[in-house]
This record gives structure tokens, sequence and C-alpha cells, in this order.
């Protein structure tokens, strides 16, 4: 291997059932460097860095760690961190009711007798080595989404690991979080380790790397210096579009809809987790909810869906009372709820695309008049077409496919409900920006048909370009309302911060 390279992997395949995962794809990761793993939902990423960590064996190709005498071959991902290979994911995989220190020990050591005040002593010079605002004795529940993340680095970087993976490390933190953890990896890049950053926010990727490799249907793109790939020529090159296609699909706009009829209005509406609220949306609106981490924007939705216990208010929908207290009256209601944890929340893992899609209409309809096989296969062949849904099967494990793919299925789930009225609560997030781009599309497609929608996203930037009307949240409460040319992003950050009176 070259000098300075701390890891080369050539020529990787990896095939599934009716799917090759990865062809001939090469990655190099050189010492000391922030190297960002940028494609699509199913463009192989997570598959290479399974090969990488011995989750999957490679059908064929090498790969080459720096101190490992000749090929690695990597068959468990304990093996891989022997050799020096660490991953942090984006759900923490630590034990939230250990302490810091136990934490980063447990584990790592043989001895019949666990000496926890040296490992505390240790884990204290570790987290001030790295500026990780913690204690060693901290129970790790009482510490914040980033600092835990900055905890599981810390245990990585003290088992010498050469090559540290963070898979998708920001998507649940808030800007000040996201510092913090940038800080860290420019820390760590200082001391020569080799990042592995998988994301799908560009703007991050522009922040903190210094190269980017990109994987298109399985296949290498190619690898750019951060300085000589526009941001928009990524784009390009992650949903395989020109630059001129790119322009187009970025002319989607807002859509104002033109009926006076309101579908659904809420009352002082409230649940055990929301305070009181008005709320009204028209026949082909799109309108959302919009604020910081914790505002309020998830537990409205959930309150207007009946997700959560409902406490009070009253609801109309058409200029008919209404009484919905659970998911199911909202959903006989003609009402459909895309969740904002599609883990939790929306898929079943272990059932198909197919049982996936049509689970919304079988609980409609009740689980006594079940939807017959030929109609049910007929229902997902139309959808997985229609939203371009990436599976082998119809019969494939829903589990099985890659994150946006499975928002994809969800929405088919409420889709095939005709719903007048659809909440998406986060329907972008964790997905690339080609299939970003496509379910953008099609809500105001949605809208121009005559469905309402109520979007939200953390990215006010999508927010702005989707909807014709925002709700602003601060504390639980709606503190204003935007429309047309207060639609702007100064003007909602001025309202979140305070700059109108609350309502």
């Amino acid at each position: 291997m070259e000098d300075g390279i701390v890891l080369a992997m050539r020529g990787i395949c990896k095939s599934f059932p009716g799917v090759k995962a990865l062809n001939n794809v090469d990655f190099t990761l050189r010492k000391g460097e922030i190297h960002a793993l940028m494609g699509e939902n199913g463009a192989g990423k997570s598959t290479l860095i399974k090969v990488l960590t011995g989750v999957y064996e490679k059908d064929a190709g090498s790969i080459e760690i720096e101190g490992y005498p000749g090929e690695a071959h990597i068959h468990s991902p304990q093996q891989a961190q022997n050799i020096g290979i660490s991953t942090v994911y984006q759900e923490i995989t630590l034990c939230p009711n250990l302490t810091v220190a136990e934490n980063m020990f447990i584990g790592r050591t043989n001895d019949t007798v666990v000496h926890w005040k040296e490992y505390e002593k240790r884990a204290t010079e570790i987290l001030d080595n790295l500026g990780i605002p913690a204690r060693a004795k901290q129970e790790l529940s009482r510490c914040s989404l980033a600092v835990q993340q900055m905890v599981a680095i810390a245990r990585a970087v003290d088992m010498n690991c050469k090559v540290l993976i963070l898979d998708e490390p920001t998507s649940s933190l808030d800007d000040k979080e996201v510092a913090m953890l940038f800080q860290l990896m420019r820390d760590l890049r200082a001391r020569g380790v080799g990042i592995i950053f998988v994301t799908h926010f560009l703007e991050q990727v522009y922040e903190v790397s210094d190269r980017i490799t990109v994987l298109r249907n399985g296949e290498l793109v190619g690898e750019y210096a951060v300085d000589k790939l526009p941001q928009v020529e990524l784009v390009a090159k992650m949903i395989g579009k020109s630059l001129d296609d790119l322009a187009e699909l970025e002319q989607i706009g807002r859509h104002d809809s033109t009926h006076e009829d309101v579908v659904y209005e809420a009352t002082d509406l409230s649940s055990a987790e929301c305070r009181p609220f008005d709320f009204q949306i028209r026949k082909g609106e799109v309108n959302g909810f919009t604020g910081l981490l914790g505002s309020g924007r998830s537990e409205s939705v959930r309150a207007i869906f009946g997700a959560d216990q409902v406490t009070g208010g009253k609801v109309k929908i058409n200029g008919r009372d209404v009484r919905i207290s659970n998911p199911h009256d909202a959903m006989k209601n003609g009402i459909g709820y895309l969740p904002e944890d599609r883990k939790r929340d929306g898929i079943i893992a272990d059932l198909s695309v197919r049982e996936n899609i049509i689970l919304a209409l079988q609980t409609i309809q009740g689980m006594n008049r079940p939807i017959p096989r030929a109609k049910a296969e007929a229902f997902a062949d139309e959808y997985i077409e229609a939203l371009q849904i990436k599976t082998a099967s119809q019969d494939t494990p829903i589990k099985s496919l890659s994150g946006g793919n499975q928002q994809k299925v969800i929405l088919a789930r409420w889709l095939l409900t005709h719903p007048q009225y659809l909440i998406l609560d986060e329907p972008t997030r964790g997905i690339d920006v080609g299939t970003k781009l496509e379910i953008q599309k099609l809500v105001l497609k949605l809208a121009e048909e005559g469905m309402s929608i109520t979007f939200i996203s953390s990215e006010i930037e999508e927010m702005l370009r989707t909807c014709s009307r925002l709700i602003v949240m601060r504390d639980r409460k709606i503190v204003g309302e935007l429309s047309g040319d207060e639609l702007t992003q100064a003007q909602v950050m001025k309202t979140i911060a305070g700059g109108e009176e609350e309502r």
C-alpha cells in the first residue's frame, strides 16, 4: 500500500438474491482524512460498510489495512475492531443505564477483577483529552445524544482505531450538537485517524470533509476532492442526472390551493403531549409545522391523527363534527399519517413489502375481511412501479430495503387508502437527495389533484419549497403563521426566535 493510505478496498463485489449490491467498487481512505461516502439510498453505501466491518462477506475484491500484513479477510465486526476498524452508528449502541466509563470499557478486559477506579480515571483523561463534555461517573442516559455519540467515538479511539466509520451521526442532532461533533472529528483528523463520514446532509459534507466518494446503483461513480466538486455537480452524480435535468427538478415550487373548502378543522385540540391549539387545512393545500427540535411539531400532528391520547378539543371534517380519539378513527375519516420514526412507528420489519403496503387498507376494511391475495399483489405492483420502489420482489422483507425505499413503502401504504388529508412527518429524513426531490414533486402533484397535505421537515429550505403556509412553533405553542411573501428563511427564523407575538 502507498504511504499515507490507511485503507484500500479494490474491486469489491457483493450480490444478494436478485440484486447486485456492489459491482467492482474501489474505496481509498488516507490517514488524517475525513472522507464522505455519498449516494442515494440503495447506492451501496451500507453494503460497502458492512463488507468492511465483517457483517457481510465480499464475493470478490480485496481489502488492505495499514499495519496489517497482506490482504485483510474480515469475517466479523469483532475482527474488524481488532485490526483497527470501528463504527459509530446513527442509533446509539451503548448501554444508557451504565456510566460513561462503564460504556467505554465494558467488554474490553478479561481480568477476573474489574478495576473500575482505574477505568474511571482513564475515562476522565480520554474525555478531557478529546474535549468531550461528560463525566466518567455520569449515567449515559443523562447525556445528550451528541455526547453519547462522542462517548462512542471516544471508546473507538481508545481502542486504537485507524479507520473510524460515522454512519449518519448527525441525523438526530441540533446545530449546536453538530458543531460539537464536527470539532471532535477535526481533532481526530489532526491526530491521524481516517474517518469515513456517511450522511445525507450535503452542507455538512462541504463543511467538514476533505474528499468525497460517490456510489450509484452499486457502482463507483468517482472519488473527488471537496473543493473540486461543486455541490450541484455532486447531486447530479448521485442521482445520475445531467445538470440540465437537475435544474428542471429544482424548479418544483409551492402549490397555492384555489379551494376554499376546509377539509379538517380543530379548535383547542390537545393531547397528553401537546398544549391546546387551533388548526385548519383547505382542500389541495400543502401546509406545515416548523420550529426547532422539541417545539411540538410532531406532537401536534400526532394529536391530529389520534396517535397520542387526545385530552380535549373539537374536530370537524368537511364541516361535520367528528370524534378522533385513536388512529383508527382518523383513518376511517380519510386521514393518513407517515410518522417521524419509520423504524419504530412505520414499518413492520419482518413483513414483506406487499404486506406493509396493504396494511392500512386492511385495517380500515377490518381483519375479518382480508384483501384477496391477487388484489394485494396488484396493489403492490401498482405502487412499486408508481413510486419506483427498489426491491427484489414484493415478497422481500421490508427490513432488507434501504431507508429511502422503506419510506416509499410507507407512503404507498397511505396512498392506497386514497386519503383526503395526508400528514407527512419528516418524510425525507435520512434519505438521499434524489428521493427527496421525488417525494417533494409527488407532494405537489397530490395537492394539485386535491389532496390536503401537512408536511414537516427539519430542513427549512425544504419546507419553503413545498408549503404555501407555515405554522411556526416554539415551546409547544404556535407562535406565528406565515404565507405568501413572508415565506422566507429569515422570517421563519425570526418568528422561531420570538420576533412575532404568540397566539
